[in-house]
């Protein structure tokens, strides 16, 4: 009775049958045998019931001989590892639970030098896995796979060769002490890994691939993380060599190279001459010691200070001597902006927070530039300065500047720049004149009149636009959406498809290759009615987000997440999504609340209501441009003297 009339079953062996069958393929004695038996194996794999009975067969360990014996490095071999890991995706058995041995038979894949271009993605794939998942076997893999030979994987012009071993270099990096990640990264970059990445990769002619740019922007976050620590400690004002930096930093400004000002006075003259020129130089108070003891940003704040005074001597002698010497109250103090500049610069670039599992927001600039951060903040402080003289600003607008400057920064970072050069010239153009200009255009899209006749118009407007908006969100749903699978241990490229039928009556979905167009509705496997759906869940309500736990790193797919629960049989079951951008989860989570017959209250649903009732609202009031609008409407005029006037209904209108 369940099932449809005119449904169209597939009849196939039984999963345990099947998996029987090839398990005992896999023992053949002949090479063609095996396989066969891998390439049906490999099939069959991603059905996690089948992926169930060939496992409780100890089907795993039978992959695992085959790839640890090694008697075929070609075709048979590949097919195992791929069978290898589609089993393994499904999370019935850890990755923890991998011997040494076959760890190390692996590793020996990704170190050879003669080796089928097929096995050593899929070996470095399997390393990335057992180095995310297990820390001791992580330890095991970065004694065994030198960095040079990731080197030389990167370096082979094979898109999936290079995508992998950049996944397996994050993997390691991610799972490294702080210390150690400094000499690998060090170490890296001695051998001109940044100039490669950024001349062969990012500027490479074929496109950049999701999981590249996953990869490059992990890279990026674990450079700028190795400012943490300098960022997190307090300067100590009992340190002698930190007492020598800020001394250097006062004389770079106000003593000449070869003399000293302070010559030939006594130590308290000195002293008092040494805290008027720290004043100058911007710090709030004479010790600058006090100002540093904040953190963030601590410590990056003075290294900061430092390289502009030493790579840019004359930008830094003259930003700090046109500003000591003003006495109108303009001047723009240095010390106070760096320090706090800094703390804007780490909050922008998300220095020291977890690395997010599934973003691609890296930025092509910092693997075009060594000394990155740094050379930022030249380039950025200069900026400031320029900001402040066109603000015509004193000591009580420093935060109007501030806010100005983050937002200066972060429209040009958001370009994605592809040189240090191109930035400086993108955000030298950004004038304080250009950002008063762009907030105006922005602030005259999002608002609209007040006047009652024109609220009054906008809701009679309202249940009309809804209906529009409606029905704008069921085509998309009908168009359908490529969506990805995500495990509980990383982000895979692994795609499914879902659409909804033109006559909006079922779900069709199912499984798509990598690099396929969208498949036709026609050719989805599976259907969902949308008679069964009973409710719409996302977030944390979602059952594959309370699977994966509440790492801070889960947070972002939390944000993208939903499921629908149907019937199915007696019991509830999810079809669950992860959306591939904010915009299509709010148009999924819209389609199907109105499938639902509930309200659609997603933001993009208020920003698409407010565009269209702005638009329409000035199309229907086009005749009243420049006219004032009454907030009472007017009186209604006396009738006339007399009614002697009359029209003539047959005659015709031209």
């Amino acid at each position: 009775m369940e099932i449809k009339n005119g449904s169209i079953l597939c009849l196939s062996t039984a999963p345990d049958r099947e998996a029987e069958r090839l398990l005992r393929g896999l023992q053949s004695e002949s090479r063609e045998g095996r396989r066969e038996a891998l390439r049906h194996l490999l099939l069959l794999a991603p059905d996690l019931t089948f992926a169930r009975e060939v496992i409780s067969r100890d089907g795993l360990q039978r992959l695992g001989t085959i790839i640890e014996d090694g008697d075929d490095l070609g075709e048979v071999l590949a097919l195992a590892l791929r069978a290898f890991l589609e089993l393994m995706e499904h999370g019935v058995v850890s990755w923890e639970t991998l011997s040494i041995p076959f760890v190390r038979k692996v590793v020996c894949y990704v170190n050879m030098n003669l080796m089928d271009a097929s096995v050593q993605p899929l070996a470095l794939g399997l390393l990335e896995n057992v180095t995310l998942s297990s820390p001791t076997l992580g330890q095991l893999v970065k004694s065994e796979v030198p960095l040079d030979r990731l080197l030389v994987h990167l370096q082979v012009m094979n898109q999936q060769l290079q995508t992998k071993a950049m996944a397996l270099l994050t993997a390691l990096l991610q799972g490294a002490t702080p210390a150690e990640r400094k000499h690998m990264l060090d170490y890296l970059w001695q051998r001109n890994l940044r100039q490669f990445i950024y001349k062969n990769i990012i500027h490479s002619a074929a496109p950049l691939g999701d999981e590249m740019a996953h990869h490059l922007y992990v890279l990026q976050a674990l450079m700028l993380g190795l400012l943490e620590p300098r960022m997190r400690t307090p300067l100590d004002p009992y340190s002698q060599e930190q007492r020598e930096q800020l001394q250097a930093l006062r004389q770079a400004a106000f003593e000449p190279e070869g003399e000293s000002v302070g010559a030939g006075l006594s130590a308290d003259r000195r002293r008092s001459l040494c805290a008027r020129e720290f004043r100058k130089l911007g710090f709030s108070n004479s010790n600058p010691a006090q100002d540093l003891e904040r953190v963030p940003p601590g410590l990056l704040a003075l290294d900061n200070m430092l390289y502009f005074s030493r790579q840019a001597p004359s930008a830094y002698s003259r930003f700090v001597l046109e500003n000591s010497s003003r006495e109108d109250k303009h001047e723009c103090p240095f010390a106070r902006s760096s320090i706090q500049l800094t703390v804007l610069l780490c909050d922008l670039l998300h220095v020291g927070e977890p690395c997010s599992e599934t973003a691609q927001d890296f930025s092509p600039m910092f693997f075009g530039q060594d000394q990155s951060f740094h050379e930022l903040f030249c380039v950025s402080i200069q900026l400031l300065n320029k900001t402040w003289k066109e603000m015509r600003a004193t000591q009580e607008d420093f935060d109007k500047v501030m806010q100005v400057v983050r937002e200066q920064l972060a429209r040009t970072l958001a370009l994605k720049p592809s040189s240090l050069e191109l930035f400086r010239t993108k955000v030298n153009a950004l004038t304080y004149g250009e950002v008063l200009r762009l907030r105006q255009t922005e602030r005259l899209h999002q608002e609209g009149t007040l006047a009652p006749p024109i609220l009054e118009l906008r809701e009679k407007l309202k249940p009309e636009l809804m209906g529009l908006i409606r029905q704008q969100r069921l085509l998309r749903l009908c168009e359908g959406t490529l969506f990805h699978k995500i495990s509980s241990r990383r982000r895979q490229d692994k795609l499914w498809f879902c659409c909804l039928s033109p006559k909006h009556k079922v779900l069709q979905y199912g499984d798509v290759e990598e690099g396929v167009g969208p498949p036709t509705p026609e050719s989805l496997p599976e259907q969902l009615p949308v008679a069964d759906i009973r409710a719409l869940l996302t977030g944390k309500d979602c059952p594959h987000v309370r699977e994966k736990g509440s790492g801070k790193q889960n947070k972002d797919v939390c944000e993208l997440a939903f499921s629908v629960s149907y019937d199915h049989g007696e019991e509830e079951a999810y079809l669950n999504f992860i959306a591939p951008s904010k915009r299509e989860f709010h148009l999924w989570t819209d389609g199907l609340s109105a499938l639902l017959g509930n309200p659609m209250g997603s933001e993009q649903t208020r920003l698409d209501l407010e565009q269209l009732l702005t638009m329409e609202t000035k199309l229907r009031l086009l005749e009243l441009e420049n006219v004032p609008i009454p907030e009472q409407p007017p009186p209604v005029p006396p009738p006339p003297t007399n009614f002697n006037f009359c029209y003539d209904c047959s005659i015709a209108e031209p």
